[in-house]
């Protein structure tokens, strides 16, 4: 049982898993703020250059209520705020994306300077250049 624990151990704390567990985190962070945005912000403007529609409120009664059972409702409003949400965190990933795809084409792209010469080399060309003004 020791030696399970030591392996899931080692596997828990690989950068990869830590960074996809950030990753995660910010994400579910992100899309929070993202719906927040949408419902709170964006929606109601939207509503009301359509005539005041609240979208969350948009739904179809497919069974009215009877008695205690509540009433059947196909909420299409609630489907259009997660579709713009959708939208809005895809738009957001692709350009995130598209920016580190920049910076590594940026890396690759910039030449690399020559390295600098080594003592022996630049001792060398200081012989050669002496001998060369010698010979003159």
């Amino acid at each position: 049982m020791s030696s399970f624990l030591k392996e899931f151990k080692a596997f828990a704390m690989r950068g990869n898993v830590i960074d996809m567990a950030v990753g995660i985190v910010v994400g579910a962070a992100f899309g929070k703020i993202v719906s927040s945005f949408v419902a709170d912000v964006l929606m109601p403007p939207l509503g009301l250059l359509l005539g005041g529609v609240d979208f969350s409120q948009l739904a179809i009664t497919l069974k009215e209520a009877s008695g205690e059972a509540p009433a059947v409702m196909l909420r299409y409003g609630q489907f259009i705020q997660t579709v713009v949400d959708f939208v809005i965190i895809a738009f957001a990933i692709f350009l995130v994306v598209k920016g580190i795809n920049a910076m590594k084409k940026k890396e690759e792209a910039a030449p690399k300077a020559p390295p600098a010469p080594s003592k022996e080399e630049v001792l060398l060309t200081e012989i050669r250049d002496l001998l060369k003004a010698q010979a003159k």
